[in-house]
């Protein structure tokens, strides 16, 4: 009786399926391209491409990056061994007027490359928000910012200048909205592969 034959495209392991994503970072330059696949994040920027394997990620800094014209744009930024430094933005530039938020594809490509680099063992170190020097100098600024507002506040309840103290009760709550937000978000931390900072992700 004759040996079946095998079918080597059924019997094969299954292949993770790859994960992309892709943002411009300005109007007119070349669009950012990534890809996570079984060899590790692939990456290409016009004509310029490379791979950065899994276990070769030396860091990964995820933070809250506004602008504005987007105050809900994230970034990451990827170290690898050999060098390579790669920038992922949440948003996108789409006209002259228009930088895009693409929340949920930034969201799940970051949690994917975070899963595969867990399953291959990283040891890649995981950190959160912005350096401590840069997070004290702003933390400094804004209690500066604050003390300022609070003394032309009471000068001017004190002088009886409604319009003024109006003026600087508004201007407190949007300082406080803006940049309380930015500092909060981005408090230095590290963090693991099963517990991503989720005020750093939209």
């Amino acid at each position: 009786m004759p040996k079946p034959v095998l079918d080597h495209a059924t019997t094969a392991a299954p292949r993770a399926p790859d994960t992309s994503y892709a943002y411009k970072a300005s109007l007119i330059g070349a669009a950012h391209r990534f890809e996570l696949t079984d060899d590790g994040l692939s990456w290409r920027t016009g004509g310029r491409s490379g791979l950065c394997r899994y276990l070769d990620i030396a860091a990964i800094r995820l933070s809250y990056r506004p602008v504005s014209m987007q105050s809900r744009r994230f970034r990451t930024d990827i170290e690898c061994a050999d060098g390579q430094r790669i920038v992922v933005l949440s948003t996108s530039w789409q006209t002259a007027a228009l930088m895009a938020p693409q929340d949920r594809d930034y969201r799940a490509f970051l949690t994917q490359l975070h899963e595969r680099m867990a399953k291959g063992g990283s040891r890649a170190m995981l950190i959160g928000g912005i350096g401590p020097t840069s997070y004290a100098a702003g933390v400094a600024l804004s209690a500066l910012v604050g003390v300022a507002i609070a003394g032309l506040l009471l000068r001017s309840i004190a002088t009886g200048e409604w319009a003024g103290a109006l003026f600087l009760v508004g201007f407190a709550v949007l300082f406080a909205w803006q940049i309380g937000g930015f500092i909060g978000r981005n408090r230095p931390r590290t963090y693991t592969f099963d517990q991503l900072p989720q005020g750093l992700l939209p």
